[in-house]
């Protein structure tokens, strides 16, 4: 009922010519004059605005006068109710239009800034989800790290450990061997000391020194003394020098080895406890860092969740976004021309129900001119302007 295409246009001027011309060889008398107008109007507006049902309306006017007039009833009432109905009619629909306007204009508004607000919120939760997932990986990557150099630590902790007890024990030896061959050498010194230097405290020394040990026996390997045996002092003093240069080699060897062990044994204790350190911070960085990853692996999957839920609901205003503006936009005439369309079939079909009202009152020519309606003959098919 909207819209009529050329051809229709080109039907309602020639129906315009055929009542123009039939109309210029029937009038008689006023009545006539503004049946004729009326008609005239409805199809111009027709015409116009391309309007079937304002054809239709002139349609009925034009069967309305004809029948009802041969008749003899009054064709102005009912051609008035028609019009006025199709006035109703009109501006009910420019009433629900401009209903539908409003609507459209408010939905519209309305889900672009929802749909504003959901991207904004979702790029918003992406830039934190990647941020997350980045410093998750980072700190992953730290705690391997770390994890690796724990166990570097503990390995080379445990060869350290290995190599101080077997030191230990080669020391343990060593300390006792020269210990026991440092006190040897000591004794047997003690007795050749005395033996060499004479009186009784020298036989006493001899027979001690006959009765020390194998072990020091078999160590100085003494032939057995003749039969006329004499003291040889020169010999004695030959064999005690021999025997402090030992006792001197042994002391400092067994110095030596208690100052290295005492070195080593310090060395270890200061490199242990540094590892104690190390591994204490290590394993700490190593528990703070999971956690800290941990928490971030929570947040990224509550992020995510809030993520697919903006998504969905994105997604949503989206495909309603769709609908009104496929609803609201995409039509074939605006509404501020189907507004102006509106506003002037009703301002047309106004003026046609005053030519009757004036017709109907008995001073349609004098009614007409004080009003200042038209100025120009009633029967010009030239658009008003």
């Amino acid at each position: 009922l909207e819209t009529a295409g050329g051809a229709e246009a080109q039907t309602y001027a020639f129906l315009e010519l055929r009542g123009a011309s039939s109309a210029a060889s029937s009038l008689h008398n006023s009545a006539d004059l503004a049946r004729a107008e009326v008609v005239t109007l409805v199809k111009r507006l027709a015409r116009e605005h391309h309007s079937a049902a304002l054809a239709q309306l002139a349609s009925r006017i034009s069967a309305v006068f004809r029948f009802r007039a041969t008749g003899g009833q009054d064709p102005f009432a009912k051609v008035k109710t028609l019009i006025s109905d199709m006035i109703v009619k009109l501006q009910a629909e420019a009433g629900s239009e401009a209903t539908e306007k409003a609507y459209c204009d408010e939905q519209m508004a309305k889900t672009e800034e929802k749909k504003t607000e959901l991207e904004r919120d979702l790029e918003k939760l992406t830039s934190k989800i990647d941020q997350a997932v980045a410093a998750s990986a980072g700190l992953k990557e730290d705690v391997k790290q770390l994890q690796g150099e724990l166990a570097a630590l503990m390995k080379s902790q445990a060869e350290m450990d290995k190599m101080r007890q077997d030191a230990h024990t080669a020391y343990v030896q060593a300390k006792g061997e020269l210990e026991a061959g440092l006190g040897g050498v000591r004794r047997a010194l003690s007795v050749l000391r005395e033996y060499y230097s004479g009186g009784a405290a020298a036989s006493d020394a001899g027979a001690a020194m006959i009765q020390a040990g194998g072990d020091l026996a078999e160590m100085m390997k003494q032939p057995a003394p003749p039969q006329k045996h004499e003291k040889s002092s020169g010999a004695g003093q030959s064999i005690i020098g021999i025997l402090e240069v030992t006792e001197s080699d042994f002391a400092k060897n067994l110095a030596a080895e208690e100052t290295e062990e005492e070195n080593a044994q310090s060395e270890y204790e200061q490199m242990t406890q540094e590892n104690k350190i190390s591994r204490t911070m290590k394993e700490q960085d190593v528990k703070y860092k999971t956690q800290e990853f941990k928490g971030l692996d929570q947040s990224i999957s509550e992020l995510s969740s809030d993520r697919r839920t903006t998504d969905s609901e994105l997604s949503a205003v989206l495909e309603y976004y769709d609908k009104i503006k496929e609803r609201c936009i995409a039509k074939p005439e605006s509404y501020a021309e189907r507004k102006q369309r509106r506003e002037s079939e009703i301002a047309g079909l106004k003026d046609a129900l005053a030519i009757l009202e004036d017709e109907t009152a008995g001073g349609a020519f004098t009614q007409r001119g004080k009003h200042g309606r038209r100025g120009r003959h009633f029967l010009s098919l030239e658009p008003r302007g």
